[in-house]
């Protein structure tokens, strides 16, 4: 936990490989102190229909689902941690946004199942 939701601007490809915008998004879980590297997990969505807004041409939203019981403070670090591992980047005229949501504890069901 938790979950990392990439979503971006397709024409950002053309610079840079989705791969680099999950490694800093996990870097910046990882750098927030909350989680087990092991348990983080990211996956990025290109669309091809948007509008950017703000006389930009792309953007990155984040959205951090975790799970709840941490606090404000501890929410916004992580947001921030992200925030700043993605301006890391150097992407130019972009539009950038991290939220956090909580998953509540007494809903959220898990099960992983391992063929060795």
């Amino acid at each position: 936990m938790p979950h990392c939701v990439i979503e971006y601007s397709k024409p950002l490809e053309n610079s840079i490989h989705p791969a680099k915008l999950i490694e800093a998004v996990q870097n910046g879980a990882i750098n927030s102190g909350l989680f087990e590297p092991s348990h983080i997990r990211a996956r990025a969505i290109a669309y091809d229909d948007f509008v950017a807004g703000y006389q930009v041409q792309n953007f990155i939203h984040v959205t951090l689902k975790i799970l709840s019981g941490r606090d404000q403070e501890q929410k916004k670090n992580l947001s921030e941690m992200v925030l700043s591992e993605l301006y890391k980047i150097g992407m130019g005229s972009i539009s950038m946004t991290v939220e956090v949501k909580d998953i509540e504890r007494e809903t959220y069901a898990k099960k992983i199942i391992s063929n060795h």
